[in-house]
């Protein structure tokens, strides 16, 4: 019974946040047009042939604005995805993935390496999976991501790469740690415990001026959508010094 009310929290919950997002979504030009630009970024990565591409995390579903044929999926059900999908456990057959899109999904995974085993099984020959992610331990990025987001930058635990055994995935907590692909894939190296299955392909850093002068998701929008020109013109000039001022990375992680 205790189960049974706490999955429905949990539900009731999410559905609360889907909305609040989708309101944001709605009223907010200027971050429409850097999602938009973010999507677009992603797209371009795509890995080319046949085969699913597939968003897990995907919210209130904005990338089929850029990838109409991506099914989009989240944890719970909610008017804008397609299905409900578990990192740890998907329901695609093997082999079947071309393209695997986690959007600031990566640093909720709190078993990073059991969650690439799953995608490794999903994903066909010459398939990919692209992390769009918080660039948090910039100098920029501990500023935006430690004061202005709820959620931490680092996790007070120790990394755990793999699901304890006789773990159950329905009973895992909340999870965040947004400097976690800084820390894991930053200059382009894969974590010892994925190197011998992956490759990073790339890795790109944008100060994303627009984004911020949005406010994201729960910050006052503090430009106008006219400025938008402007603030991609300078973020692709601070764009050289990543360390000072990425607020948001894309890795192309390739199996090997």
């Amino acid at each position: 019974m205790k189960d049974t009310r706490e999955a429905a929290s949990a539900l009731k919950q999410h559905a609360r946040e889907i909305a609040e997002t989708r309101a944001c979504w709605d009223r907010k030009p200027l971050l429409r047009a850097a999602y938009r630009s973010f999507h677009e970024e992603i797209r371009r990565r795509l890995a080319p042939g046949g085969g699913l591409t597939v968003e897990l995390g995907s919210g209130i579903g904005m990338i089929k604005e850029r990838i109409p044929a991506c099914i989009t999926t989240d944890l719970f059900p909610n008017p804008w995805v397609d299905q409900t999908e578990d990192a740890y456990a998907l329901s695609f057959a093997d082999g079947s993935v071309r393209n695997l899109i986690l959007f600031d999904v990566w640093h909720h995974l709190e078993y990073p390496g059991s969650a690439m085993e799953e995608f490794s099984r999903v994903l066909a020959p010459g398939g990919r999976v692209i992390l769009f992610e918080p660039a948090a331990l910039s100098i920029l990025g501990r500023l935006v991501f430690g004061i202005f987001h709820h959620e931490p930058i680092h996790s007070p635990q120790p990394q755990t790469w793999f699901l304890p055994e006789g773990a159950q995935r329905a009973a895992l907590p909340y999870f965040a740690a947004q400097g976690n692909a800084w820390k894991m894939f930053r200059g382009g190296k894969v974590p010892l415990p994925l190197a011998e299955n992956w490759r990073c392909a790339e890795i790109a850093y944008f100060p994303a001026f627009d984004w911020l002068a949005a406010g994201g998701f729960r910050q006052k929008q503090l430009a106008p959508l006219a400025l938008a020109p402007i603030l991609r013109m300078a973020s692709s000039i601070a764009a050289i010094l990543p360390l000072a001022f990425a607020t948001r990375m894309l890795v192309v992680l390739d199996r090997s």
